[in-house]
């Protein structure tokens, strides 16, 4: 049933397809959301909030199927094994992309459900922005991830 998780990609690395997929969506992943903020700068903030929470679920439904494509493949030590790139280092950076996705992770769920709270006390600006910048790292530490195990 899941067999075709480790059909070769389309981005002509090692990476299996689930891995390509789930690397092109969180790739343009900021400009969406860059694009949804500029919504709210703009007032149309029924319509910021809509997509945005839309965003978040989309979000959340490609993470769930990266992990389960990453568990059925085997996990970081399957992917090691092509890579040209030590395994203690790349592990380090593999470490880093998720702390920096968990905490980015956290704030998007905190300002989405904090929204009315944070936008009384004149939050939510800042709260979005810092949203916008851990989607940004996660997607940029994401990258630097794929580089390693597929690329190098």
């Amino acid at each position: 049933m899941l067999d075709y998780m480790n059909l070769p990609g389309f981005l002509g690395t090692r990476a299996p397809l689930f891995m390509d997929i789930v690397s092109v969506i969180v790739a343009f992943l900021p400009f969406l959301m860059l694009g949804i903020i500029f919504l709210a700068k703009i007032k149309k903030y029924k319509l910021h909030a809509l997509l945005q929470g839309i965003l978040f679920v989309v979000s959340v439904l490609v993470l769930t199927f990266f992990e389960i494509g990453v568990r059925f493949v085997g996990g970081f030590k399957n992917f090691m094994d092509g890579s040209g790139v030590g395994h203690d280092y790349a592990f380090i950076v593999l470490i880093f992309h998720i702390m920096v996705s968990v905490i980015s992770l956290i704030i998007w769920t905190t300002t989405l459900l904090m929204a009315k709270k944070q936008l009384q006390l004149g939050k939510h600006k800042r709260a979005g922005w810092l949203t916008f910048i851990g989607v940004s790292m996660t997607m940029l530490t994401g990258m630097w991830v794929y580089l390693i195990l597929f690329v190098y």
